[in-house]
């Protein structure tokens, strides 16, 4: 598979884990595993950091699709398959319309920021 392919691939399989994720059928195991998933794919924090050339995106490549198949696995098909065609539906207007979601990584980047002031500039 190329990585166009996977990237296209991922573009529908994050919404539909995130929405497995929501769904009150789910077992608590692909719950977990699904927040786990969503959080790494969406978090600006890796393993490897991006701008580190061939590595920084391999750990995307290479992590995200693992997790994706552990999620998959745990997940009843019928959920799988409901949860999909809903993705399917998230992206016609270009992007989803809850932003809000995005409140945690923020918050995650303004802690990680005012630590660094703390502990290195502000001595």
């Amino acid at each position: 598979m190329k990585i166009t392919e996977t990237a296209k691939s991922l573009k529908l399989w994050i919404p539909t884990i995130f929405l497995v994720m929501k769904r009150d059928d789910t077992p608590r195991i692909s719950k977990i595993f699904a927040l786990i998933t969503v959080s790494y794919a969406l978090s600006p924090i890796d393993l490897i950091p991006d701008f580190i050339p061939i590595l920084g995106y391999l750990d995307d490549i290479i992590l995200l699709p693992i997790l994706i198949k552990i999620t998959l696995r745990l997940t009843p098909d019928y959920i799988i398959a409901e949860s999909k065609v809903e993705a399917k539906n998230i992206w016609n207007s270009d992007k989803p319309k809850k932003w809000i979601y995005s409140i945690p990584i923020i918050v995650i980047w303004l802690v990680v920021i005012a630590l660094i002031y703390k502990y290195f500039i502000h001595k």
